[in-house]
């Protein structure tokens, strides 16, 4: 989607917005009264909207990509918990 077919409530720092370790999101406050949200892989791949999800409106992410946490490790098959039968 090109930045002429959305339409951007506006621009925010990341550094206003809050990052959720557990879940990798940043997230800022909607007026509607719930969250835009954006997540820290979708920022590693350079998307910069963040949306909130009961309303319309989308607002666009500021960062530097060196200054972003690094993502947590991913696990291989061999280090999962087993599954009870």
């Amino acid at each position: 989607m090109s930045d002429e077919e959305i339409a951007i409530y506006d621009e925010i720092e990341i550094e206003d917005m809050t990052f959720d370790e557990t879940l990798q999101l940043y997230h800022y406050p909607c007026p509607c009264g719930d969250r835009f949200q954006i997540a820290l892989s979708d920022l590693i791949d350079q998307e910069d909207i963040a949306v909130c999800p009961s309303c319309s409106l989308m607002i666009r992410v500021i960062f530097d990509l060196e200054d972003l946490p690094k993502p947590p490790p991913t696990s291989d098959s061999s280090s999962q918990v087993p599954v009870a039968a």
